[in-house]
């Protein structure tokens, strides 16, 4: 059905909308994928992606997927769902069956948590997604996980991920969806395979936000965890592996009686949903993130000793800006992930070094104290962004008070004098925010390359 099938209106009223609708989806020969949904009878949008593949796919290839592709189709939902929040779902191609249906209700709600604060709805979305039929259990898991894919993002997490996996001698190749400056410098620095997936949102979604539809953060790692589950898949790999860390579970504040978490579709509740709905898929694809043992701190203490990434890297989101006018060429230098990630990163590098990759020494700059103290939730709550736990932060500053190469910087005796003190003695341990967690899916044989890149 085309996107333009029918006009929007001039003045988008959200509350007018009672059904979001998913209508079909399709997988051609060429991994061109096509995604159907509706607002009531009124409004219908296609998305599409492009996949990696090989060679064109014969019919059973696309059969063996169907499960993944509805999937894809269910979770990419959210980008058009979110215009309107109606109370009612139709799945018109078929219901998800009850594994499915529990990472959706979760997606569409919390998932949607820092959307709906935002927008200062009266609660979070609670959509029903009642439950089809279950599918058959899918075929074991294999033996032996020797081709993984690793999504990279071209900041310093997926750099650790993927040199973990290339150390466990696996075949490793890396994917993204899109291929922004970082991403493209990262790959080329790791010299591996690089499948390049491209995603195509329904240009009516601009204009209905002109016009005033709901808009805001969507859970796009789930997203982008299907497309690579999908491009996996058909690639014939044995596994994706995500570079999620524990640190984000960690919510940013509490609002209608739940944690309202940025990053929610990174942490181990989705996770943990997503394999469940994986295996009911069908699929004999292993998913799990092989970071979830470590804080971001300990991350940013291994990429420390990467020098051959730190030339490519950038983990500031101003760079992946859909708009080219707002759209950064590098680090902004004054946003709360710029600040986390130079916070982290100090404690295991020289200043000279810091002002390299940043352009600035962002610990001597008075105008930036009151954002480097919010990382620790110091004057209101932890940053809806991609940055750690407060305790992890308390830490980085207690490891750069006692530094002789940061103690003296202007930011760092303000922090020790005025935010540490704050808290308990006991918060912000660096022992204890750099040790390794128990609670994770990473399979045991990979554990020693886990324990050996990020443990010391």
């Amino acid at each position: 059905m085309a996107a333009d099938a029918k006009q929007s209106p001039v003045v988008f009223d959200a509350a007018r909308f009672r059904t979001f609708r998913f209508l079909a989806r399709d997988l051609d020969a060429h991994g061109r994928v096509t995604l159907g949904y509706a607002l009531d009878e009124e409004i219908f949008f296609v998305e599409r992606f492009e996949l990696p593949v090989e060679a064109p796919l014969a019919d059973a290839d696309r059969e063996g997927v169907d499960g993944l592709l509805a999937l894809l189709h269910w979770v990419a939902g959210v980008s058009y769902y979110k215009t309107a929040v109606p109370e009612t779902i139709s799945c018109e191609a078929g219901s998800p069956p009850p594994a499915a249906a529990a990472l959706l209700e979760a997606l569409y709600s919390e998932g949607l948590g820092e959307f709906a604060y935002a927008n200062g709805l009266p609660a979070l979305p609670r959509p029903g997604f009642p439950p089809g039929a279950p599918r058959e259990a899918g075929p074991a898991r294999p033996p032996a996980l020797e081709r993984m894919l690793v999504p990279i993002g071209g900041g310093k997490d997926s750099a650790v991920a993927l040199e973990i996996a290339r150390r466990s001698g696996a075949e490793t190749v890396l994917f993204s969806v899109g291929d922004a400056p970082p991403i493209a410098r990262t790959a080329e620095v790791a010299r591996l395979e690089h499948l390049v997936a491209r995603r195509r949102l329904d240009p009516q979604l601009a204009t209905l936000n002109a016009s005033g539809a709901l808009n805001g953060h969507v859970p796009i790692t789930a997203i982008v965890s299907c497309v690579a589950l999908l491009t996996a898949a058909l690639r014939g790999l044995d596994a994706v592996v995500m570079a999620n860390e524990r640190s984000a579970s960690s919510g940013n504040v509490v609002w209608d009686g739940v944690e309202i978490n940025h990053q929610f579709s990174k942490g181990a509740t989705v996770e943990r949903l997503l394999r469940a709905a994986l295996a009911e898929s069908g699929s004999a694809l292993e998913f799990f993130s092989i970071l979830r043992p470590s804080s971001e701190l300990a991350v940013a203490r291994a990429f420390a000793s990467m020098p051959s990434y730190h030339g490519a890297f950038t983990s500031c989101n101003a760079v992946f800006l859909s708009d080219p006018e707002r759209r950064a060429s590098s680090w902004c230098c004054d946003c709360p992930k710029c600040r986390f990630v130079f916070l982290v990163l100090a404690p295991f590098s020289e200043p000279a070094h810091m002002r390299e990759i940043f352009g600035r020494d962002l610990l001597e700059e008075d105008s930036q104290f009151d954002g480097f103290a919010l990382l620790t939730a110091t004057g209101g709550h932890k940053p809806f962004e991609c940055v750690g736990e407060e305790e992890e932060s308390l830490a980085a500053i207690r490891l750069l008070a006692a530094d002789p190469r940061w103690r003296e910087h202007r930011l760092i005796r303000r922090l020790a004098a005025e935010v540490l003190p704050r808290h308990p003695p006991t918060a912000g341990d660096p022992s204890r925010a750099l040790a390794l967690g128990g609670e994770h899916f990473v399979p045991a044989a990979l554990m020693p390359h886990v324990r050996a890149v990020l443990g010391a």
